[in-house]
C-alpha cells in the first residue's frame, strides 16, 4: 500500500488542469489520507505549449491520448476530454484492456455506453470511477454506491444543469426573457457559444441516466428518457408560476412506478416552499427518497473547475485506499433490463397556458373539451382587457393521466381564438 499511486490525466481543459493544480497543492494531505503517494506521471493534450496555469515539467507527454492510456507508466488513467464516442471512448476501452483503472468525468460517455463499459472493467478487474460526471463537486455517487447502501430508493430527482438554473434563476429575480439571459449566461461562460446540450435537457438527461441506474440497478438507459428544455419557457410563464406558489426549474426525475422506471427531464412547477425550490443559481441539487431515510437532499456547484476537479480527486483517493465498489453499486451483470415506463402513462397535475383572443364564448368552449375528456380543473386565472386583445389564460388542472392531458391540449389547440400553442408544465409533488 506504501507504493506511490501513478496517475496519467487525459485531457487538459478546465477540469483537466484543475486536477492537476489541486493534486500538486493538496500532495501532502492526499499522502496523509491515502497512506501512499499520488503522482501524475503522464498526460496528453491537442497542444504541449498552451499556458494552462500549471506546469508539465517532468511528465510523459503524449499526442496520443489513447496511446497513453496503453502505454504510459502509470496506475490510473483519468478521462477528461468527454463525448459518448471516438476518442474518449477509446481512451477508456485501451485503459481496462491495460489493466489500468479509470477515473472519468464524462456523463455522456457513461449514459450510453456505461452497462458495457462496467462490464469490462469489472471482467478485468479494474475500477471505473464517475464522481465528477453527475452534479461536479456534490458527492452523490458516493452517497448513492455507499451512503445509501441500506436503502431501496423509490425516486430520485434534482437540478441536474446548473446553466438551467442560471437562467430561470435571473429570469424570475431580474423579470428577463430567456433569450437576454441565455446571451448573458454565453458571455459569462456558464453556457457554450453552442447551448443545445444544457439547455435543451440533454446534459441533465445524461447525468439522470446514470442516477437511475445506480438507484435501482438497472442498466444505463439513456434512450428512454423523456428529455424537454427550457426555451419555451417565457418570462409570462415565471410570474403566473410565482403567482401561483410556484417556481419553475429544470428536474431530472427518476422513479419506479406501476407501469416501469420512468426518466424524465423536463421545466416544472415545484411548490416555493420546498426545499429544492431555493435551490438558485448555477448551483445542483439531488434529493433521493427511500423508506429508511425519508428524504435526503445534496446541495453545492454542479460543475468548474474546483467542484469538478474536486470529485476526480475524490476517486483517485479511493483507488489508492484500495477500495472497490460495482460501479453501479452491483456487479454489473447483474444490473436488471431497464423496463422503461411510457411518458403518456404518467400521472400528474399540470399548467396550461394559453394565449387568447378576449372575446365571449372562447372560455366556454375550452371548460367544454375539459369535460369531454373527463378533466378537472383546479384553478385560472384570466386577465381580460380590451375585446378582441390577445389576453393569456392560465389554467391548473388535477392530477390526470399524460395521455389524457396531450389530448385536451390538441384539441384545445384547434379552438377558434387561440392564437398561439398552448404551453403545458408539468406541476410536482415533491
Amino acid at each position: 500500500m506504501s507504493q506511490t499511486l501513478k496517475i496519467a490525466v487525459a485531457g487538459l481543459g478546465t477540469v483537466g488542469a484543475g486536477t492537476l493544480k489541486l493534486l500538486n497543492a493538496e500532495s501532502a494531505l492526499l499522502k496523509a489520507r491515502c497512506g501512499r503517494s499520488v503522482q501524475v506521471t503522464a498526460v496528453s493534450a491537442r497542444d504541449k505549449s498552451k499556458d494552462r496555469g500549471v506546469s508539465l515539467d517532468g511528465l510523459e507527454f503524449y499526442d496520443d491520448a489513447v496511446e497513453m492510456a496503453s502505454k504510459a507508466d502509470c496506475d490510473v488513467v483519468v478521462e477528461l476530454i468527454g463525448g459518448s464516442d471516438g476518442i474518449a471512448k477509446q481512451v477508456v476501452e485501451a485503459a481496462i484492456a491495460a489493466g489500468r483503472h479509470v477515473v472519468t468525468a464524462n456523463k455522456a460517455l457513461l449514459a450510453v455506453h456505461g452497462s458495457g463499459l462496467a462490464r469490462q472493467a469489472e471482467e478485468a478487474g479494474v475500477t471505473l470511477a464517475y464522481e465528477a460526471a453527475v452534479a461536479g463537486g456534490i458527492p452523490i455517487i458516493k452517497a448513492m454506491r455507499e451512503g445509501l447502501a441500506g436503502n431501496s430508493v423509490t425516486r430520485i430527482y434534482g437540478i441536474l444543469n446548473g446553466t438551467c438554473n442560471y437562467i430561470l434563476t435571473r429570469m424570475r429575480e431580474e423579470g428577463l426573457e430567456f433569450t437576454d439571459v441565455l446571451e448573458d449566461a454565453q458571455s459569462l461562460g456558464y453556457a457554450e457559444v453552442d447551448p443545445s446540450t444544457d439547455i435543451d435537457g440533454v446534459d441533465a438527461a445524461h447525468k439522470l441516466a446514470i442516477l437511475a441506474s445506480l438507484a435501482f440497478g438497472r442498466e444505463v438507459d439513456f434512450d428512454s428518457v423523456h428529455v424537454e428544455g427550457i426555451s419555451r419557457i417565457s418570462q409570462m410563464d415565471i410570474q403566473f408560476a410565482e403567482e401561483l406558489g410556484f417556481r419553475i426549474k429544470l428536474l431530472g426525475i427518476a422513479a419506479i412506478t406501476d407501469h416501469g422506471v420512468e426518466q424524465r427531464v423536463h421545466p416544472c412547477l415545484v411548490p416555493a416552499d420546498v426545499p429544492i425550490a431555493g435551490v438558485e443559481d448555477v448551483f445542483n441539487a439531488v434529493v433521493a427518497e427511500s423508506e429508511y431515510i425519508d428524504s435526503l437532499m445534496l446541495e453545492g456547484r454542479g460543475a468548474g473547475e474546483g467542484p469538478t476537479a474536486s470529485a476526480v480527486v475524490a476517486d483517485i483517493v479511493d483507488i489508492a485506499r484500495g477500495l472497490k465498489i460495482p460501479t453501479f453499486a452491483i456487479p454489473a451483470v447483474d444490473l436488471k433490463s431497464p423496463e422503461p415506463a411510457p411518458m403518456d402513462r404518467h400521472y400528474g397535475a399540470y399548467y396550461i397556458r394559453l394565449m387568447v383572443i378576449d372575446r365571449p364564448g372562447i372560455f366556454a368552449d375550452v371548460a367544454a373539451i375539459l369535460r369531454d375528456h373527463e378533466v378537472s380543473m383546479e384553478s385560472v386565472l384570466q386577465y381580460g382587457r380590451s375585446p378582441d386583445e390577445v389576453v393569456p389564460v392560465v389554467m391548473t388542472i388535477h392530477e390526470t393521466e399524460e395521455a389524457r392531458t396531450v389530448r385536451v391540449i390538441e384539441a384545445i389547440a384547434k379552438v377558434d381564438g387561440i392564437v398561439e400553442p398552448p404551453v403545458m408544465i408539468r406541476i410536482e409533488n415533491l
